[in-house]
C-alpha cells in the first residue's frame, strides 16, 4: 500500500468516533427534560419547539440529522429552552436499543416521553424490516413498546412523569393469525392495526403502573394535520399542526390522569379491541417475543 494511503488510514483510525448527538446544551438543575420522538418534522417537530419555548429540556429524536440540526439551530435561536439532538431508524430495534443506551447514559432524568415518530399508509406497498417485521407495526408499535420499557427505569426515577403515545382514531384490530399481514396486505390496515396496538399498549402498561407516579395516555391529536404523512397522501387537511399540538401539549402539562385514550382535547373511545383483557394479554405476549424484552 502506498504511503499516503498508510496515512490515511492511520488518521482514520485514530479520529474520534462520531458524537451520539449534535452539539446542545445539557438540562440545568430543576429543568423539565422531556423526550420527542419523529421531532423533525410535522406534529413532533412544532410540539418540541413549544416545549422548549416554555423553558423544557427537549431532547429531539430523528432520522434525518440535517432536519435535527434545523430544530436545534431553530430552538437554541430562541434563547428560551434548550435541547439536543439524537438520529436513530425505529425500523431497526438494535437501533432502539442504542438510542436508548445513549438516553440513559446523557440523562440523569427524564420527565416526560413522547412517542410521536410514525409511519402512515403512503407508500402503499408491504415493506419488511431486516429483523422481519411488516414496516409500520414495527415503526409505529415495537419501537414504542421497546423503546418506553427500556426508559421506564428513568421514567419511574424521575415521577412525577408521563408518557404520552401520539395514536389514531384509524383502527384495525389486530389479526394474531397474521399478525405481520402477509396476506391481504394494504396500508391503511396495516397503520390502523399498529395504532391500535400502540392503544393497547397504553392501557396495559397505564394499569400497570397506577400508583408508581408516572402516566400513561394516548390520544388521536387531530384528524388529516397538513403533516408530510398526510399531503403525501393526497388527502385534503381537515385540521391544522396547531390543533393536534394543543392536544399533545394537554396530556404533557396538564394532569389528565391515566389509560385514558383522547380524541384531540377530550377523551375519547378507541376500537373495542383495545378494551378486551384477553386481546391485550395476547398482543403483550406476541410483543415480548418480538422484541426480545419482557
Amino acid at each position: 500500500m502506498h504511503f499516503s494511503a498508510v496515512l490515511l488510514v492511520g488518521l482514520a483510525l485514530l479520529a474520534p468516533a462520531p458524537l451520539p448527538a449534535q452539539a446542545g446544551a445539557a438540562p440545568q438543575p430543576g429543568q423539565r427534560v422531556i423526550l420527542v420522538t419523529g421531532a423533525t418534522s410535522g406534529l413532533g417537530r412544532e410540539v418540541a419547539i413549544r416545549l422548549a419555548a416554555g423553558g423544557a429540556h427537549v431532547i429531539l429524536h430523528g432520522r434525518d440529522a440535517k432536519r435535527g440540526a434545523e430544530v436545534l439551530r431553530e430552538i437554541e435561536q430562541a434563547g428560551k429552552g434548550s435541547a439536543r439532538f439524537y438520529a436513530a431508524d425505529f425500523a431497526s430495534n438494535a437501533e432502539v436499543r442504542g438510542f436508548a443506551e445513549r438516553i440513559l447514559r446523557d440523562y440523569d432524568r427524564l420527565h416526560v416521553l413522547v412517542n410521536n415518530a410514525g409511519i402512515g399508509s403512503v407508500p402503499p406497498e408491504r415493506e419488511v424490516t431486516a429483523e422481519g417485521h411488516e414496516l409500520r407495526f414495527q415503526v409505529n408499535y415495537l419501537s414504542t413498546v421497546l423503546l418506553t420499557r427500556l426508559l421506564l427505569p428513568r421514567l419511574l426515577a424521575s415521577s412525577p412523569a408521563r408518557v404520552v403515545n401520539v395514536s389514531s382514531l384509524s383502527a384495525s384490530p389486530v389479526d394474531f393469525d397474521d399478525v405481520m399481514i402477509a396476506k391481504n396486505y394494504t396500508s391503511g390496515r396495516a397503520y390502523g392495526q399498529s395504532k391500535l396496538a400502540q392503544v393497547m399498549f397504553t392501557f396495559d402498561l397505564a394499569a400497570e403502573l397506577e400508583g408508581k407516579g408516572v402516566t400513561v395516555n394516548a390520544l388521536h391529536p387531530a384528524t388529516l394535520m397538513p403533516t408530510g404523512m398526510v399531503l403525501r397522501s393526497g388527502r385534503p387537511p381537515r385540521s391544522t399542526i396547531d390543533d393536534g399540538a394543543r392536544a399533545v401539549l394537554q396530556l404533557v402539562n396538564e394532569d389528565m390522569g391515566t389509560g385514558r385514550f383522547f380524541n384531540s382535547l377530550t377523551e375519547g373511545r378507541a376500537h373495542a379491541q383495545a378494551y378486551d383483557v384477553a386481546a391485550r394479554d395476547r398482543l403483550k405476549r406476541v410483543t415480548e417475543e418480538l422484541i426480545g424484552l419482557r
